[in-house]
């Protein structure tokens, strides 16, 4: 006998609960709901994140706002980043999208409590086999602290390039900090020798 939870127990009944826009190896991508705006903002107030990624955290009200306008942005896509059973472990997004161009920008943030798990890797390959498979893009870019060793590593493991460094770019306490530049080409991920997200 089993006690009803309410908790999805396969992927099967995760899916159900939310619908999947992409899925990848380990991971799926949901397109980002103003009722996630909770968890969002308790995850962009965690100090590691305010520091590594140069966010400052805003009020939630000013949060949930800001996803319902992104909601109507066309050069955007938003993703709550979720395990097989449904467990929301992170964000993701490409934004800056330029149809004409073939250019977007990568985003990334893991809940705390999931960093480490290789989860980062797995999203930023979802989120790039989307930009070069399902969208017309050519070159996609993300940037991080230079002192960020977790996300540079994670960065250089999906193939992104480092193209230089963007000097005192971010203020955070007080400090300036550098901002390492880097970008994925759509031919160097064509070279890339991993399985696809449409493969999972």
């Amino acid at each position: 006998m089993t006690e009803d939870t309410g908790i999805a127990t396969d992927e099967h009944d995760a899916e159900a609960e939310r619908e999947i826009s992409w899925r990848a190896q380990s991971i799926g991508l949901a397109a980002v709901d103003t009722a996630d705006a909770e968890l969002l903002h308790s995850w962009r107030s965690d100090p590691a994140a305010t520091y590594e990624i140069g966010i400052w955290p805003r009020p939630l009200t000013a949060l949930r706002e800001r996803i319902e306008r992104n909601t109507d942005d066309d050069s955007r896509d938003d993703f709550l980043v979720l395990l097989p059973d449904g467990t929301p472990v992170g964000y993701a997004a490409l934004t800056n999208q330029s149809m004409v161009n073939g250019t977007a920008e990568a985003e990334l943030m893991l809940a705390p409590e999931h960093r480490g798990s290789g989860h980062g890797t797995d999203t930023l390959d979802a989120l790039v086999d989307l930009a070069f498979g399902e969208l017309p893009m050519y070159r996609v870019t993300a940037e991080t602290h230079t002192g960020n060793t977790s996300a540079l590593a994670v960065l250089a493991k999906s193939g992104f390039v480092r193209e230089g460094t963007s000097r005192s770019a971010c203020l955070h306490r007080g400090r300036r900090h550098d901002l390492a530049v880097f970008s994925l080409l759509r031919p160097e991920w064509e070279a890339l020798k991993r399985p696809r997200a449409w493969d999972a």
